[in-house]
C-alpha cells in the first residue's frame, strides 16, 4: 500500500456536497485500513497545524448538510513557497503521506504545489461554478442550479401578475454555467454570460416586441461576470421603458442541502480519490466524463480553461422566442 495516513481538506468557497465528499474520503480511507485526518480551515489549518484524526462517527449525519464541517478560509501565507513548505512539513511530521483537496481553481493551485513538494495529492472539484476542466460537472453545481430555478419559478409568478420584466443576477464571474443551465431549465427569455458578447439594444427591442404581442413578463438571467443586474435593468428600461425588477441571489446559491445528484457525485469522487492514492497515483484531479470516473494530471487542469457549452447556449436561444 503506497499510503498509510491521508488527510482531507476543503478550501475556497463552500459548495453543497463538500460534506458528502469529506464523508466519502474518511469512510473509504478507514474501510481500506488507512488512518485518516482532517485539516480545519483549508490551507490556513495546514500551516497552523490544525489537524485532527477522524473516525467513522466524525462524519456521521453530514451527507445531507450544506457548507463544510471542516470550514474554509482564504490563506495568503500559503501562496508563498515558505507557506507551502510549512504545510508539507506539518503533514510529514504526522506521517501523513497523502492528501485529498476539495475545492475550486484556487484550491487546485495549492494542491498542485503540495504535489510538487512530494506529498501524494488528489483534487476533487468542489465549486458551484462548474468551472473546473476535465470533468463534466463539479460538486455543488446541480444544487446551485436547482436553487436558481426555484427562485425564477417564484419570480415568474409575480412578474406575470404585474406584467413586468425581471432581471436575476446569479454567481459566475468567469463561468456562465449557472446562468446558462438555470436559464434554460426555467425558460428564461434572455441569458447573459461572460463567455458570449451581447447587445442590449437587441435585447430591449426583442423584449418590446414580445410585450407588444401580448407577452406578460420577461425573465433575464445574468451571470455576475457579464454585468450587474441593476445596470442591465436600468439600461434596458432606458431603451424600451419596460419596468424591470432586479433580484440578486448571491450566496443563497451556496447554501442548503445538496441534491441527490451532488451527494452521489461527491461520494463517487471521494472514494475514487482514496482508491487512486492507494494505487500509488498522485498529482491528479478527479472528475467524471460521460459517466466515467477519470483522473487527470492536476498541472494540466490548473493550466486549462473549461470550454463553454455553446450548443446548449444556442438551444436556449432557439427555445426562448
Amino acid at each position: 500500500m503506497s499510503v498509510k495516513k491521508i488527510a482531507v481538506l476543503t478550501s475556497g468557497g463552500d459548495s453543497q456536497g463538500m460534506n458528502a465528499a469529506v464523508r466519502a474520503v474518511v469512510r473509504s480511507g478507514l474501510y481500506h485500513g488507512l488512518e485518516v485526518f482532517a485539516v480545519q480551515r483549508g490551507y490556513a489549518g495546514l500551516i497552523n497545524d490544525d489537524i485532527r484524526e477522524m473516525d467513522l462517527r466524525s462524519v456521521g449525519d453530514i451527507i445531507q448538510r450544506g457548507g463544510t464541517i471542516l470550514q474554509s478560509a482564504r490563506c495568503k501565507e500559503f501562496m508563498s513557497p515558505e507557506g507551502q513548505q510549512l504545510g508539507a512539513d506539518n503533514l510529514r511530521k504526522r506521517g501523513i503521506d497523502g492528501i485529498v483537496v476539495i475545492g475550486g481553481d484556487g484550491s487546485y493551485q495549492g494542491a498542485n504545489k503540495l504535489s510538487k513538494l512530494g506529498i501524494k495529492t488528489m483534487g476533487i472539484p468542489g465549486t458551484i461554478d462548474n468551472d473546473i476542466p476535465f470533468t463534466d460537472i463539479t460538486i455543488g453545481f446541480d444544487t446551485a442550479v436547482s436553487i436558481v430555478v426555484d427562485a425564477i419559478n417564484k419570480l415568474r409568478d409575480t412578474m406575470s401578475s404585474h406584467e413586468r420584466s425581471s432581471v436575476v443576477e446569479v454567481m459566475g464571474r468567469h463561468c456562465g454555467d449557472i446562468a446558462l443551465y438555470a436559464g434554460l431549465a426555467s425558460g428564461a427569455e434572455t441569458i447573459l454570460v461572460p463567455e458570449v458578447p451581447y447587445d442590449l439594444n437587441e435585447i430591449a427591442a426583442r423584449m418590446a416586441t414580445n410585450f407588444s404581442q401580448g407577452k406578460r413578463h420577461s425573465i433575464i438571467v445574468v451571470a455576475e461576470g457579464a454585468g450587474k443586474g441593476e445596470d442591465i435593468a436600468a439600461e434596458i428600461m432606458r431603451r424600451n421603458s419596460i419596468e424591470a425588477r432586479v433580484t440578486v441571489l448571491g450566496h443563497i446559491q451556496r447554501g442548503g442541502a445538496p441534491t441527490h445528484n451532488d451527494r452521489i457525485l461527491a461520494s463517487n469522487l471521494g472514494d475514487f480519490a482514496v482508491r487512486k492514492l492507494i494505487e500509488g497515483d498522485s498529482g491528479k484531479s478527479c472528475g467524471i466524463i460521460k459517466g466515467e470516473l477519470v483522473a487527470t494530471d492536476i498541472n494540466t487542469v490548473v493550466n486549462s480553461k473549461k470550454q463553454f457549452n455553446m450548443e446548449l447556449y444556442e438551444l436556449a436561444k432557439r427555445l426562448s422566442q
